[in-house]
């Protein structure tokens, strides 16, 4: 408890942030250097990696995110088996950056997303929406020593909330500028947005999940390949769009649905990805890919054309993620935001691999500092609150 204490009062922290997404492709880790907090933080990133998962891992995690496949032994199992590769991720990130575990403040863990059901259902007379993140916090600083907060999506939801997305905090408090309109873009597995006027205040941020980000593509290019994703855009670039499919992937009516609002492979996952290739019977693998890809593009246009531009006609469209390694989507991205400077995170002075892992050691400052950590234009909380459960070594 007195290492604690110590921690609330620390004006300067060097905090590990953990980002594992919906590709489940690997860890993200970033040691950053925060000081201050809320509006006045200062971030400073000191070492980056991505920590891929062993071989079979991925499948078998999907096989447990599936409730088609799923087994409580082995999500019991992952649980633990999660924290083990965090902790892992945690001093591999500290020793790259040269430093000593003895010197880390604070973990911030996004977890492993298994199940996100943000739609509100009945059950026994209560109304609940709910999330499951497994890879377990106590466990994670049990194994490295160091104070980690984790489970930032429940309290989000407690209070009416989708849980998601987070990372427009960050977005807000780090992104947002005096002089332009901007929404900040982040093509993980699922893409989500958030529109920052110039000069907003936080109950002027919008943020939402627009739908799949490499998602799709990443399967398609599993069932079709063999492989975990499409290099660089390759295949996509050397294709041509299928009308049919593009039109009808566009009426999926997760696109139509009104923010607040987040989703994941619930939504897009192994069902509509069969349901493509199902379709696509007969058309060549490149064009098949070079389609999914364009209605990554297009599904982040639209979103913007129904619920940002009526608001903040942006000026400019910053985007991070796996997604800007994407050639075609960078591309596709240019020409339906023709009227916007396109540009990425990196020419900001943040990393586009890194942002997300980024925000999750900005979480866990935030809630260390007693500050919330939801946005609710974001997830439709009724109120702001600090999030996450904080575990002790």
């Amino acid at each position: 408890m007195e290492k604690l204490e110590k921690l609330f009062g620390k004006k300067k922290k060097l905090v590990v942030g953990l980002m594992s997404g919906t590709s489940a492709d690997g860890i993200d880790a970033a040691l950053v250097e925060i000081t201050n907090s809320g509006t006045k933080s200062i971030v400073r990133q000191l070492a980056f990696n991505t920590y891929p998962y062993p071989a079979g891992y991925k499948q078998f995690l999907l096989k447990n995110s599936n409730t088609q496949t799923a087994k409580l032994d082995d999500i019991t199992r992952l649980d633990m088996l999660i924290a083990s590769f965090f902790a892992d991720a945690v001093k591999n990130v500290i020793r790259k950056a040269g430093r000593h575990i003895g010197e880390i403040d604070l973990i911030g863990s996004h977890g492993q997303t298994i199940h996100h059901l943000p739609a509100a259902t009945k059950m026994f007379g209560k109304s609940i929406r709910s999330t499951l993140q497994i890879g377990n916090t106590s466990a994670i600083a049990k194994l490295t020593g160091i104070i980690t907060v984790g489970n930032f999506r429940t309290g989000d939801i407690a209070v009416g909330g989708t849980g998601a997305p987070l990372v427009p905090l960050y977005d807000y408090i780090i992104l947002r500028s005096p002089k332009f309109d901007r929404a900040i873009l982040n093509i993980g597995g699922i893409a989500n947005i958030t529109s920052l006027p110039k000069k907003c205040s936080i109950n002027r941020v919008l943020a939402f999940d627009t739908g799949p980000g490499n998602m799709l593509i990443d399967r398609l290019m599993y069932h079709l390949y063999n492989k975990q994703y499409d290099k660089k855009g390759e295949i996509a670039l050397s294709g041509k769009i299928l009308p049919r499919i593009l039109y009808k992937l566009s009426q999926h009516p997760y696109l139509k649905l009104k923010p607040p609002k987040s989703t994941g492979r619930e939504m897009f996952g192994d069902e509509i990805v069969k349901s493509i290739i199902r379709q696509s019977h007969g058309n060549k693998k490149k064009d098949i890919i070079t389609t999914v890809a364009e209605f990554t593009a297009l599904s982040i246009y639209q979103s913007y054309l129904m619920f940002i531009k009526p608001k903040n006609n942006i000026q400019e469209l910053i985007v991070s993620g796996g997604g800007v390694h994407n050639q075609y989507i960078m591309e596709a991205l240019k020409r339906y935001f023709n009227q916007t400077d396109v540009r990425t995170t990196s020419e900001l002075g943040i990393s586009v691999d890194a942002k997300e892992a980024v925000c999750f050691a900005l979480l866990a400052n935030e809630t260390i500092s007693g500050n919330p950590g939801n946005v609710p234009g974001a997830t439709g909380a009724n109120r702001q609150t600090i999030l996450g459960t904080i575990c002790l070594p």
